[in-house]
C-alpha cells in the first residue's frame, strides 16, 4: 500500500464508518491524545516506569504497534483536510533535512 493509498482508504473509511471529518482542532487533540497513550507504553517498556500488572505488559509491543497506526491515522486525517500529499511532503522534509544536516551529525562529538 502507497501513502497515497492509505490516504484515499482513510478518506472512504471516513465517509463510510465516521460520517464525516472531525474539525482540524479536534483532530489535533485526538493526535496528543493518541501520543500520551504511546508516551505511556515507552515509559513502561522502555523507561523507568512501571505496569501495573505483569498482566499489562503482555502484549506491549502490539500496543505500540497499535498507537503507531493510530497517530498515522489521525495525521493521515489531518491531511486529507488540509489537502496535503504526505508522500510529498515527506519527500521534501527528507531533502531538507538532508541539506540542512548533511554534516551537523557527523561533526557532533556527542554522537
Amino acid at each position: 500500500m502507497t501513502l497515497q493509498d492509505y490516504q484515499d482508504a482513510v478518506d472512504s473509511w471516513i465517509k463510510q464508518y465516521g460520517v464525516r471529518y472531525f474539525d482540524e482542532m479536534t483532530n489535533m487533540v485526538l493526535l496528543m491524545e493518541e501520543l500520551g497513550e504511546l508516551a505511556r507504553l515507552m515509559s513502561r517498556k522502555y523507561g523507568e516506569q512501571s505496569f501495573k500488572s505483569p498482566e499489562q505488559s503482555k502484549h506491549v509491543e502490539e500496543d505500540i504497534k497499535d498507537e503507531i497506526a493510530d497517530i498515522f491515522f489521525v495525521l493521515t486525517c489531518l491531511s486529507n483536510q488540509m489537502n496535503i500529499d504526505i508522500t510529498e511532503s515527506l519527500k521534501a522534509n527528507l531533502e531538507k533535512k538532508t541539506i540542512r544536516d548533511k554534516q551537523r551529525h557527523r561533526s557532533n562529538e556527542k554522537l
